[in-house]
């Protein structure tokens, strides 16, 4: 037997999947999709291990998984396995970047230091086409260096209660959250693309999506930079702003 740890890196469009975890109601998952195609090429069943998980509708451009395969004494390279699996994928919104054979110890969760989210909003009247499914649509003026200011009150290490969705399953609230940047990009048709950029070890359940929900209401004019500070300090949900769709967050990088 001789077995042999892979990392891959992926990319998917979650509009169509229950999120990455399989489901044991069978409902379409990143996870199973990539499972089964693992199945489809070598007949094996193997288990992915995840860097994080991402709920229904979110995307990746940047995931990263790991998984153990007997290939026995046959040649296999990490080309020709991402090549295999992007075939049997090739019904689905999911694209194996890279395969790579790694250290048997390595770990894509446990072994991750930093994971990089990026949000995207398209602002202006318009509704999208192309990136429909892919973007926040907020329409209507937008107070750019407010909500960079508010976001400034989030970097660091708080308890994050006022962000936490309540079903999240974090043992502890605190977390540190160590850049919360917001790129705007002039679109040449009108309008502008946000970017909320936003790097932590770890993040709560749905507390990218909470942030940028309760940033966009400074943005709006409805909340002040110091009402996200105040939110923050009050440790409680309710004092929080909405929570932003999943469609425009994606999992772009995962740094080791």
């Amino acid at each position: 037997m001789s077995i042999t740890r892979w990392k891959l890196t992926i990319e998917y469009k979650g509009t169509r999947y229950s999120g990455w975890q399989r489901q044991e109601d069978g409902i379409a998952s990143v996870q199973q999709a990539i499972e089964e195609a693992i199945y489809g090429f070598c007949q094996q069943d193997c288990r992915l291990h995840v860097a994080g998980r991402t709920d229904a509708g979110v995307h990746a451009s940047g995931q990263v998984a790991h998984f153990d395969l007997d290939y026995g004494d046959r040649d296999l390279s990490g080309f020709n396995l991402a090549k295999a699996l992007n075939a049997h994928l090739r019904t689905h919104d999911i694209s194996i970047l890279d395969a790579e054979n790694t250290d048997p110890e390595f770990h894509a969760r446990f072994h991750a230091t930093h994971k990089l989210y990026t949000y995207r909003i398209l602002n202006r009247t318009a509704p999208p086409t192309y990136d429909q499914n892919l973007v926040w649509h907020v329409w209507g003026d937008l107070d750019v260096d407010g909500m960079r200011l508010a976001a400034s009150y989030l970097l660091g290490h708080h308890d994050f209660s006022t962000f936490r969705a309540a079903e999240c399953q974090a043992k502890s609230p605190f977390k540190t959250l160590d850049r919360l940047d917001l790129d705007v990009l002039p679109l040449a048709t009108g309008g502008q693309e946000l970017r909320f950029l936003t790097e932590a070890k770890s993040y709560l359940h749905h507390q990218v999506r909470n942030m940028v929900g309760t940033l966009i209401l400074v943005g709006q004019g409805k909340w002040t930079p110091e009402d996200v500070r105040i939110a923050l300090e009050a440790c409680d949900r309710t004092k929080g702003g909405p929570t932003a769709p999943p469609d425009g967050l994606y999992l772009s990088r995962v740094f080791y």
